[in-house]
């Protein structure tokens, strides 16, 4: 795309918010930077759009109801907030929900992100699917994000199962590219153990985050839309394939 000038804009919202509510501005600038930072900064959430307030990025150690920004450094993480005449004003019959919606004032996404100093916002796991093992939180995009990147995978998510000594630990579920799990070498057919260790050898992510677990599957569960189903891998993740 690039080479035909087209550069593609990053939107983000969601169904409370009307449909998208940031955009990803391309930077001139960006097109001097390594290829691979380039396209990361195209891929962030960016800025809000003018029919709403700016985005904030705010902690989530706060009591309910207190909003605290993060620094906007890029590092810490926090959840995405909304406030806007674009905004849902509550959900149908559900009191309590919409309460936890708008608590404090502004409507709360469920998604976790960085904030950037140039005020982007970068999307890195929804609130639900952080995985917590031994007090350390790991983002299931990152390792997703580290496992597309073995050549014979086709597809990725990862899910918190869990763990007696740590809570929770990641597994990870993968579909192959076709025929990627027929090797002519017998000793070198794909396997979770191949996996484990190659993550653990290209990976620059912590060796305490990077999954024990490898499930290789014919195909992940979607929805009618191809969101994959986490709910139904939390489930394989513990043997219910019910």
């Amino acid at each position: 795309m690039s080479n035909l000038n087209l550069l593609p804009n990053h939107v983000y919202g969601l169904t409370e918010t009307y449909g998208p509510v940031t955009k990803s501005y391309h930077m001139p600038a960006w097109n001097n930077h390594p290829e691979k930072e380039k396209y990361a900064n195209m891929a962030r959430q960016g800025h809000g759009f003018i029919t709403s307030l700016p985005i904030r990025v705010v902690k989530t150690n706060q009591p309910e109801g207190i909003l605290v920004d993060v620094e906007k450094n890029g590092q810490e993480i926090g959840e995405i907030v909304f406030s806007g005449n674009i905004c849902a004003k509550e959900y149908f019959n559900d009191p309590e929900a919409s309460r936890k919606l708008w608590a404090g004032g502004v409507l709360h996404s469920g998604d976790l992100a960085a904030w950037h100093p140039d005020g982007s916002a970068q999307i890195l796991d929804r609130q639900k699917d952080v995985i917590i093992s031994g007090g350390e939180n790991i983002s299931s995009i990152a390792l997703e994000a580290m496992i597309i990147q073995h050549p014979d995978v086709l597809e990725t998510a990862v899910v918190s199962s869990p763990d007696e000594a740590w809570g929770e630990r990641p597994v990870a579920f993968v579909t192959l590219k076709e025929r990627a799990d027929i090797k002519t070498i017998p000793d070198q057919v794909l396997d979770s153990p191949r996996l484990v260790e190659w993550a653990r050898k290209k990976s620059s992510i912590s060796r305490f985050m990077i999954p024990r677990e490898f499930v290789i599957v014919s195909e992940l569960p979607k929805t009618s839309t191809g969101k994959v189903k986490k709910n139904i891998l939390r489930r394989w993740a513990i043997g219910d394939y019910s």
